[in-house]
């Protein structure tokens, strides 16, 4: 490892970004109560790197729900009628202005997946880059339609296509014709998928280990987390989890992913991940991360619906201008 690798760490902090209440039995089996519910955060969080030149790089993973749920489309406004109580305030926007940023400062955002309550208002950042999974522009475009269950739709303009940049499959690499032009992150495009500890397929974002994009499947095509390293002595990474589970008690092994049949369609399993499968590969994988034997350092998992991690936050002021 260089030296310029070794010296090389990131400030990550949370952002409120709106609430939703989840029905427990669409998420997490078994269940006590069919009809618990649990209103939950939809965290955003604020990556800030500094260059050994000074360039200073701010991302953003995540927007959260949207300030004025009334701006989604019909399909989605339907479905989020079950999400209820639901809120977009404070967003992403807000949260920033809680630091003395607006989003203006922010050069490239990154999002897990494009499910709704991820993507926020895309809009607010004229001047940022954008960076999506893996097969994100066909669920957006209409391509690529998903049938496990009425949560999965999508806004065909949601993004600028002129700055987003759509990762490769982790098996074929990045392709060379795609430019990442942001400030102090090289051209990503031109990187390689390569495994870091557990990990399989990360992509080392500024070319210094500090911030590493993680292929995370079974959620939704194009699922992405990040791994930040955010302290040298002792060492220490922030693992930002995404939607990998909903709960925390599936990643402990306390419950399993929930299924249930379709009411609308007879015989139909339905399930929050597209692929269930994938999804307890990739939660054991973050199981794994935290198990500090694995010698790169201690590594806090933060999930993107954590009611409970989230309350602890607020209490031991953790969210911006605090810091994880």
């Amino acid at each position: 490892m260089a030296a310029e690798t070794a010296s090389s760490v990131v400030t990550v902090h949370a952002l409120n970004a709106g609430h939703l209440t989840l029905p427990e039995r669409f998420f997490v089996t078994p269940l006590i109560n069919p009809e618990e519910r649990q209103t939950v955060p939809s965290l955003s969080f604020l990556i800030q790197h500094r260059a050994p030149s000074g360039t200073l790089t701010r991302l953003i993973f995540d927007l959260g729900i949207r300030r004025r749920p009334q701006q989604y489309n019909a399909k989605i406004r339907k479905h989020i009628e079950s999400r209820y109580p639901l809120s977009g305030n404070p967003d992403v926007v807000a949260s920033l202005a809680q630091g003395n940023l607006t989003p203006s400062d922010i050069d490239c955002v990154i999002f897990s997946h494009v499910h709704w309550d991820h993507v926020g208002m895309p809009c607010d950042f004229p001047q940022a880059q954008f960076i999506v999974g893996h097969g994100s522009m066909a669920l957006l475009d209409g391509s690529d339609a998903l049938n496990n269950g009425s949560h999965n739709h999508f806004e065909s303009d949601l993004l600028p296509l002129n700055r987003t940049l759509e990762l490769r499959p982790p098996d074929e690499g990045i392709g060379t014709h795609q430019k990442a032009l942001i400030p102090g992150i090289r051209c990503i495009s031109n990187s390689s998928w390569k495994p870091f500890g557990p990990l399989p397929h990360t992509i080392d974002v500024f070319s210094d280990e500090s911030v590493l994009l993680v292929d995370a499947p079974g959620h939704l095509p194009g699922h992405i987390n990040l791994l930040c390293r955010v302290s040298l002595e002792p060492t220490r990474y922030v693992y930002l989890g995404g939607d990998a589970c909903h709960d925390r008690r599936i990643l402990t092994g306390e419950k399993d992913i929930a299924q249930w049949s379709d009411p609308d369609f007879p015989g139909r399993i339905c399930c929050i991940h597209t692929g269930r499968g994938k999804s307890r590969e990739t939660i054991k994988r973050i199981r794994n991360l935290e198990q500090e034997s694995l010698g790169f350092g201690k590594v806090e998992v933060v999930l993107a619906h954590d009611v409970h991690w989230a309350d602890k936050a607020t209490r031991d002021g953790r969210f911006f201008p605090g810091c994880l």
